[in-house]
């Protein structure tokens, strides 16, 4: 076994990292039950975040942060969107977009207008990371093209 597949002791920036895999989860959640953002956020607080759930052991993460995430993105989601549209190809409806692909280009693009002080690349290689993880084959290309579009569109100065 390589060093690459132990486990790293947790840091604030990964429990930042947990708080936006964490709320891709509960917009997808949200998406799919149509559940209202207090009931989702509460949930994942009391009962997932950090916590162990049927046998998985969550890790621990910013609340704050996927907080603000879930409850900015439902804030902003008519802002969102047409961003979002914008930025897929010419061909692509947003409701043709897969629902965990669609939760983590919105939590993304959200982080892109509202978080100036967190670093494009940053933002852009954390959602891709999430994209990878549910996803082998071309979604993470996917997130990864219509963030930097967004980024360029949104950003004045884009950092490579």
């Amino acid at each position: 076994m390589t060093s690459e597949h132990t486990t790293p002791p947790v840091k604030t920036a990964n429990q930042r990292g947990a708080a936006r895999l964490a709320a891709v989860q509960a917009l997808y959640q949200m998406d799919m039950a149509g559940s209202g953002v207090l009931e989702v956020v509460a949930e994942y607080e009391t009962h997932r975040l950090g916590q162990e759930l049927d046998g998985d052991t969550y890790l621990k993460a910013d609340a704050s942060w996927f907080r603000s995430l879930v409850a900015g993105v439902v804030r902003d989601q008519t802002k969102i969107d047409p961003l979002i549209r914008q930025a897929l190809q010419d061909d692509w409806s947003l409701s043709r977009v897969d629902s965990t692909v669609r939760a983590i280009l919105r939590a993304g693009a959200f982080e892109l207008l509202e978080r100036k002080d967190v670093p494009v690349a940053v933002i852009v290689t954390e959602y891709v990371e999430i994209a990878h993880a549910f996803f082998q084959d071309d979604e993470p290309k996917l997130v990864n093209a219509v963030l930097d579009r967004i980024a360029k569109q949104v950003r004045t100065t884009v950092a490579k």
